[in-house]
């Protein structure tokens, strides 16, 4: 069995290049200012982004420490982990177009190493 190829993350607003393979928007709010057509992704898994509860307390803690970090990878990855139809969905969604070849994950946050995208293709790569 071939494994399955890579998962880039990048930001939304960097143009789209051949090598990214898939683009799936992984947030849970369309990102200001992008059309659908700039855009460029093959889906919107909006099941696979944070929840709202979340973002605002990874936010509202500075975002930049190490705790709040922490402390939404664990809120994030037991979200997860505890599924639903409309995770395993996207999850298998995802994972079919990562066996036919790259996937990138798209977000809109400013900040490049902690964001939720970074978060998910950590978790998806431990799994």
């Amino acid at each position: 069995m071939t494994p399955p190829h890579t998962i880039a993350v990048k930001r939304i607003y960097a143009p789209a290049e051949p090598g990214d393979g898939t683009r799936f928007l992984v947030d849970r709010l369309w990102p200001r200012g992008i059309s659908k057509e700039k855009a460029n992704i093959a889906v919107w898994l909006k099941a696979l982004s944070p929840t709202d509860a979340m973002r605002d307390a990874f936010h509202n803690a500075a975002a930049g420490n190490d705790a709040a970090w922490d402390a939404f990878r664990s809120a994030y990855f037991a979200a997860l982990g505890a599924g639903g139809e409309d995770i395993a969905a996207a999850l298998a969604e995802l994972e079919a177009a990562r066996n036919a070849g790259p996937v990138t994950l798209l977000y809109a946050a400013k900040d490049e190493k902690r964001n939720n995208a970074v978060a998910l293709r950590e978790w998806l790569e431990r799994r």
